[in-house]
């Protein structure tokens, strides 16, 4: 009799650890789940933001990157899910690149028509008033006002590209 009691306090022993063991997976699995779940609502504003300027990547991406180290079991569930790369694929990334590339020669296109057109005006004026220092100095200006916004523009454009092709080989 008391052996049939020992296995009986034997066998609800195991049943109850194995309840508990399954409990604390379960609780351990919801946690995973729940930081996952936080990751991605942290993340997400930034797939949005890289989508309507690449220079948002410059953001986003580390904070990406440093989300992976610290979780990553988490994070290799949200590339599961999202079918590749979680927030950016290597291929969002570099057409980001194309992107800011695809931009800037819009900008360029635009920044040199509408230099033009204001030369023009300045060159007609120049011609039907006389050539005076003042009409000289409007066209001189223009001039200048032309070069240093390309130059700060440009300096943009290269650093920036610059930073993307490094997330893309990084």
């Amino acid at each position: 009799m008391v052996l049939l009691a020992a296995i009986v306090v034997a066998a609800v022993v195991v049943v109850a650890a194995r309840q508990i063991a399954g409990e604390i997976r379960r609780s351990r699995d919801d946690a995973v789940r729940a930081r996952a779940l936080t990751i991605l609502q942290t993340l997400t504003p930034g797939i949005e933001a890289a989508r309507s300027d690449p220079r948002a990547l410059l953001v986003w991406q580390p904070l990406a990157q440093t989300a992976r180290r610290l979780f990553p079991g988490e994070c290799a569930a949200l590339d599961t899910a999202a079918g590749g790369t979680f927030p950016f694929t290597p291929d969002q990334l570099r057409a980001a690149h194309a992107q800011w590339t695809s931009d800037w020669l819009a900008w360029e296109r635009a920044h040199d028509a509408t230099y033009k057109d204001r030369a023009t005006v300045a060159q007609h004026e120049l011609e039907a008033n006389g050539d005076t220092p003042a009409a000289r100095a409007k066209i001189d200006a223009i001039e200048r006002e032309k070069l240093e916004l390309y130059q700060r523009r440009y300096q943009e454009y290269i650093q920036v590209g610059k930073a993307l092709q490094s997330l893309i080989g990084g």
